[in-house]
């Protein structure tokens, strides 16, 4: 019932669990993603714990490595520390005096706005949370929040005040094989935030291209996923642009994502930190929410400083989706 804890206390390699704090400027000049997390292993020598540091604007990204025991999270609430850096659901506090990156500084957080948890559905994985060792968990802490404090990198200012920021989390064993990942909360207007993912699902003896993806617009949440009885009605992944459609019985969500220069970061296998991740921060989202019962146009617009990864064996997760579609019916 709280994914922003810390879920490893009691799990047994090969785990791993990272959070996601992006941080975009007031002039969105500034975009940065720090991403503090945890790699367990049969092998005590690849166990530690990092700091991964991205400059969103520039590409740059540095992974910073501390010993496994210098991480600590607390029971009892989203309180994470590794070596001197913190973080939590009110802020960061940084302290990197070297490195590619050297960072710090502290920059705190408004009200957020997660992906609300309920008994039955707590939180983005919906029923899914219930199944036992899922390959990768997935948590949206807050879609949208405000943003107030400065950080020092690479000897200048960077000032957040002003601006916006979005965090998640990612927990598991292993990143899926393939994935494709986009995050906006900068569309025109203000007040709307996308966030969608589709993967490569291991079940049973098999696997199957699950999906999650949330358009909070106008104070409400339009859920698409697996769970939801959503449908994914079209999947294409070009060289410069991804378009992904999906429909449920009321509403139907259309994302055209412009793919853009990307920064290199670690993500998880189940040996080590290892897999070499593209992420963007400069892509853009162009979404369309259409009521499908009178074709009606609830939104459309182009989301800024969007996050953008496009990871992994993607003929195998194109190849699923090709088999899992079948002509709507509803």
């Amino acid at each position: 019932m709280k994914p922003e804890l810390y879920h490893g206390h009691t799990r047994r390699p090969p785990f791993f669990e990272g959070w996601y704090y992006k941080l975009v400027s007031a002039d969105e000049s500034e975009r940065w993603a720090i991403i503090p997390g945890i790699f367990r292993s049969r092998d005590p020598d690849r166990e530690h714990c990092f700091v991964q540091v991205l400059n969103g604007s520039t590409g740059a990204a540095a992974y910073h490595r501390y010993p496994v025991d210098s991480f600590l999270a607390s029971r009892d609430e989203f309180d994470v520390r590794v070596g001197p850096n913190r973080f939590t659901d009110r802020r960061v506090l940084l302290d990197i005096p070297d490195g590619d990156i050297p960072v710090s500084g502290e920059v705190s957080f408004g009200p957020l706005l997660p992906w609300p948890v309920r008994l039955a559905s707590p939180g983005v994985m919906g029923p899914y949370t219930f199944i036992p060792r899922m390959e990768c968990n997935h948590g949206v802490l807050s879609f949208d929040h405000p943003l107030e404090g400065t950080l020092r990198a690479s000897g200048r200012q960077v000032v957040f005040t002003g601006g916006r920021g979005y965090m998640e989390k990612d927990w598991g064993a292993s990143f899926p094989e393939a994935y494709i990942w986009m995050q906006s909360n900068h569309f025109p207007g203000g007040g709307s935030s996308f966030f969608g993912s589709i993967a490569v699902i291991p079940w049973l003896r098999g696997a199957f291209p699950g999906f999650i993806a949330g358009f909070h617009h106008d104070g409400n949440l339009h859920r698409f996923a697996t769970y939801t009885r959503a449908r994914t009605t079209d999947l294409q992944i070009h060289d410069h642009e991804v378009v992904w459609s999906m429909s449920d019985r009321t509403y139907e969500l259309t994302v055209r994502a412009e793919r853009a220069q990307a920064g290199l970061l670690l993500g998880p296998t189940r040996e080590d930190m290892a897999s070499r991740v593209g992420e963007s921060m400069q892509a853009v989202l162009h979404v369309e929410l259409r009521n499908r019962k009178d074709s009606t146009v609830i939104f459309a617009g182009a989301g800024r400083n969007a996050g953008l990864e496009v990871q992994g064996r993607l003929d195998a997760l194109l190849a699923l989706q090709t088999r899992n579609s079948e002509p709507d019916r509803t």
